[in-house]
């Protein structure tokens, strides 16, 4: 998920929260409707300058926006992660020495075998 797309999603949400109209967020924050649109489904990344201005408009310090911002990335990166992990545990069996025939001689070697237990 980018980040404009994130401070999009919060400039929405909190616009909707408050219950003001995009039309009037516009206004309060001097910006053209289709420009704050565009920012709020994540289309344009605003400078910082814009930033400020619709923060002041929806009275939000930028600290605030921010944090907003970063509980929203933690909770989608969190999202993504597996809901849990399947474990298994490892049983080693030894086994007795073996003979390998090899031509006219003959040698002895251990082995190890791996069972993977459910």
């Amino acid at each position: 998920m980018l980040l404009r797309q994130v401070i999009g999603n919060v400039f929405r949400r909190l616009r909707r929260e408050r219950g003001i109209t995009l039309r009037e967020l516009a206004e309060l924050a001097q910006v053209s409707v289709p420009y704050l649109s565009e920012i709020e489904r994540g289309r344009k990344e605003p400078s910082s300058e814009i930033l400020a201005a619709i923060c002041r408009a929806l009275e939000l310090e930028l600290s605030d926006l921010l944090a907003e911002v970063q509980f929203d990335l933690t909770t989608a990166a969190r999202s993504t992660l597996p809901v849990h992990l399947q474990t298994a545990a490892i049983r080693v069996e030894d086994r007795a020495a073996y003979r390998i025939p090899s031509g006219p001689r003959a040698y002895s070697a251990s082995a190890q075998a791996f069972t993977l237990v459910a």
